[in-house]
């Protein structure tokens, strides 16, 4: 819509570029602040139930915001990738239980690390790197035969969204808000964190109609997209490595404005701290997290924020099978192992 109502000094990829930095700044001193992150609201931990709370929160934010602007027709998010009637269903329940065990084995989800690696985290960044590297190779490189294989065994859903069935858009958006409203109320998220979390709810909303109206250029159309950080990390790798071949776009802007939102709130706050690894099986724990997350990422369609806030805003079925799945290898992987030695050092 600006494109065509005025004559901007920069294209559309550059405007993505400068939305994604903003609203990962914004992103990162909230997440920063309140610990956003889903795997603390899973596994076993003292402020288990308000960090879970927290987090749904935003995701009831998210579809609030989402549906609102869908129904008032400011953003079409019926070409998302994640609006398929034709569900790939193996791969996504696989690399969402592959993306739970991940998030458990690094204690921090991808943009929990992200937000920790901001502040000087020496073992969120070394998963980072393991992350991206797989997500890459995953998505173009040598493990995406496997990706074509278990994406190839589909099942045909009919829907691709709940705003699919009977009763419509406002009507299943209205249900899924009121049951998280109502865990919400019994979770009692602090009030601080949860005001942080109606922010990042609604920078998903935010994105999604930025990208998918504001900045829509008739005439080089980019992706619709928000919040997400499995496709943001494996385009910012790339263009780290391409730069000159490839031009930086919203993925490379989101991440640099997390980390620079994190370290900015870490230094506000006085909690600018290196952290590095205590020993070799710590290391070895936390390199493979990174690698399951980052194969698992792709497989689902995106970690907890990409296909677990961004995409169940939509109220896409294929995001809503991968947040369950994420959540079910998360629960699975803490009860196995939440016990063992090796699960105890700190974020």
């Amino acid at each position: 819509m600006l494109f065509d109502l005025y004559d901007l000094p920069f294209d559309g990829q550059a405007a993505h570029l400068y939305l994604g930095l903003g609203l990962g700044l914004l992103f990162g001193i909230a997440a920063q602040i309140s610990r956003f992150c889903l795997r603390r609201g899973l596994v076993a931990g003292p402020d288990r139930a308000p960090a879970l709370g927290t987090w749904l929160t935003a995701l009831a934010t998210a579809i609030a915001v989402t549906s609102a602007a869908t129904w008032l027709g400011w953003v079409d998010l019926s070409d998302h990738r994640l609006m398929t009637t034709d569900l790939p269903l193996l791969a996504i329940v696989v690399g969402g239980l592959a993306f739970g065990i991940g998030m458990v084995l690094t204690r921090g989800c991808v943009s929990r690390l992200t937000v920790l690696g901001g502040t000087g985290n020496l073992r969120a960044l070394t998963v980072l790197l393991i992350f991206a590297l797989v997500a890459h190779a995953t998505l173009k490189g040598v493990f995406a035969p496997l990706r074509v294989a278990l994406g190839s065994v589909t099942t045909e859903t009919g829907i691709a969204s709940l705003a699919e069935l009977p009763g419509g858009l406002l009507t299943w958006a209205a249900l899924a808000i009121a049951a998280l409203v109502t865990a919400i109320t019994m979770l009692r998220p602090r009030p601080l964190h949860a005001a942080l979390a109606v922010v990042i709810g609604l920078l998903v909303g935010l994105g999604w109609v930025a990208t998918g109206w504001l900045l829509l250029d008739e005439f080089d159309p980019l992706p619709v997209q928000s919040l997400a950080f499995t496709s943001t990390w494996a385009d910012s790798l790339f263009w780290t490595v391409a730069s000159s071949s490839i031009p930086a776009g919203f993925g490379v802007g989101m991440i640099g404005g997390v980390f620079g939102g994190a370290f900015l709130s870490g230094l506000v706050r006085r909690e600018l701290r290196f952290a590095s690894f205590e020993d070799a099986p710590q290391t070895l724990r936390y390199v493979a997290g990174g690698a399951l997350m980052g194969f698992g990422g792709v497989l689902a369609g995106g970690c907890t924020v990409g296909a677990g806030l961004s995409g169940v805003s939509m109220l896409s079925i294929a995001a809503i099978v991968a947040l369950v799945s994420i959540a079910s290898g998360a629960l699975l992987t803490d009860r196995v192992l939440g016990r063992s030695p090796l699960m105890q050092p700190a974020e």
